[in-house]
Parts: structure tokens; sequence; C-alpha cells
């Protein structure tokens, strides 16, 4: 889909998002209201209160991406049910399943945890 791997994090907005944001709100909304860093390389997900709409923004190095998904029937899972307002992390299987149609994203999660260099640095101690 995007050219990205497991190691990127995806977050998901904890409220609905008004569809009409481009670029610069839905960057806004990522260090503002998300905490997050722009051109970190993870991914960022927004969903409309109707749920027929998401977008992602990307940075991929050279400047941002804007991907767009409107659905013709059903509904994308509310992401904000589950984190109450807060900013939700998704992996990356978790997001190509949200981007299906899949309801399990809003549960629980799916995927298997990527593993980090701190991970490793506190099992061998």
């Amino acid at each position: 889909m995007i050219g990205v791997n497991r190691k990127v994090q995806v977050f998901a907005l904890g409220v609905p998002c008004d569809m009409r944001k481009q670029f610069d709100t839905l960057a806004a909304l990522v260090t503002g209201q998300m905490g997050r860093e722009l051109t970190s390389g993870d991914v960022f997900l927004f969903v409309a209160k109707n749920r027929r709409r998401a977008k992602l923004l990307y940075f991929d190095g050279t400047g941002l991406c804007l991907f767009a998904k409107r659905l013709e029937h059903g509904r994308f899972a509310a992401v904000w049910e589950a984190s109450r307002g807060a900013t939700r992390e998704l992996t990356m299987t978790e997001l190509s399943l949200f981007l299906e149609g899949s309801l399990l994203v809003a549960k629980r999660g799916v995927g298997p945890r990527v593993v980090t260099t701190q991970d490793r640095v506190v099992a061998f101690r």
C-alpha cells in the first residue's frame, strides 16, 4: 500500500475528524492534538464521524502524502470508541484490516508487536 515496513507505527486520532481538512490542518492535529512528530515517517489515521471516509497522512522523506478512502457500502470501525478520545496506536496489519472494513480493529489488537531495540536491551539484563 504505502511502501512502509512493519517498524512504522500507525496512530489514529481518538475523535471523529472533519474530512474537509487537508494537509496543513491534519498536520496541525498530528503535532497539537496527537502530540506526535509529523516527519517521523509514521502513518496517521483520521476517520469521519459518519465512518464512511478515512484519510491517512504520511511523510515519505520528501513531502507529505495524503491518502483518502470513501466506502460505497458499510462503515469503517469507530477507532475512537475503545480509545475514549486518546490517540490509538495500530499495527500495519490492523491498518490493513481497518481499510478493508474489518470491525476487529476497534476491539482488540491482532498483529504481533514489533520488537524494538529497547526490548532487546531489557531482555538481556
